[in-house]
């Protein structure tokens, strides 16, 4: 589908921790379907890459910590200096470690939480001046943030926190148009999985724990959260408000 004919031609779209994984998939699709996508991440190396792959006439790249308010302020003056406001907004960026509640520590607590929920608050927030009407916001939940994997406690409060968020920003934003709602993935195969799996003893045990969880028998593919961010973002969603969208291949549904 050419650009032009895309179901997001003409509009503006922000997505964080958009340099990789579920982001980068779903920074692309975006793009495909007509949007001028500013992507924003800590590595600005890596976000170059993922311009360059998306293609610079419908991307724009903007380094940043979406948990500091600075860099925050910095991405929207680069989003208000275009002039057209934003109509879509996927609050992607996450963080996730190992750490049982005997080995939880403040500093793996505020890591976890600085990015996952702080990132997500300073996100939102520092877009509201921006957002147009009718506009579409999409908080990257969990699939984690239902069941109680060992281990695994504050990523899940976090994922948790950003599900509680949805709903209630869905009531405090609808007077204007503006939909919020939630996108669940389930075992996703990315950088951050690999990170995660990284921490244990055995990391290709872990991966094959998750996928023998998914009733598909497989990890999911980002390209697959990202189509159902495009569903969210488009007016194919329009009746869609505070909903939280499973995408895990029924690991949680069956």
């Amino acid at each position: 589908m050419s650009t032009e004919a895309g179901q997001l031609a003409g509009k503006t779209a922000l997505v964080t921790g958009g340099s990789t994984g579920i982001g980068f998939a779903s920074a692309k699709r975006l793009a495909e379907e007509g949007a001028h996508v500013f992507v924003t991440g800590r590595r600005e190396a890596a976000l170059d890459e993922a311009v360059a792959a998306i293609g610079s006439a419908r991307a724009t790249a903007v380094a940043g910590d979406v948990s500091r308010a600075a860099d925050v302020d910095r991405l929207y003056a680069a989003v208000r200096a275009r002039g057209r406001g934003l109509d879509v907004v996927f609050a992607n960026a996450g963080t996730g470690a190992f750490a049982t509640l005997e080995e939880t520590t403040g500093e793996h607590l505020d890591a976890i939480f600085g990015t996952n929920v702080r990132g997500t608050v300073l996100t939102v927030r520092g877009a509201l001046p921006l957002l147009n009407d009718g506009a579409s916001v999409i908080l990257n939940s969990s699939v984690r943030a239902d069941d109680g994997v060992p281990a695994f406690g504050a990523y899940a409060a976090s994922k948790a926190a950003l599900r509680s968020f949805a709903r209630t920003w869905a009531n405090e934003l609808k007077g204007r148009g503006v939909r919020v709602n939630a996108v669940s993935p389930g075992t996703i195969d990315t950088p951050g999985l690999d990170a995660v799996a990284a921490g244990d003893a055995d990391p290709a045990a872990v991966r094959a724990r998750f996928a023998g969880a998914t009733p598909l028998g497989r990890i999911g593919r980002p390209e697959e959260v990202a189509d159902a961010v495009v569903f969210l973002a488009s007016a194919r969603s329009s009746f869609v408000l505070g909903a939280n969208l499973y995408v895990d291949g029924g690991e949680n549904q069956v």
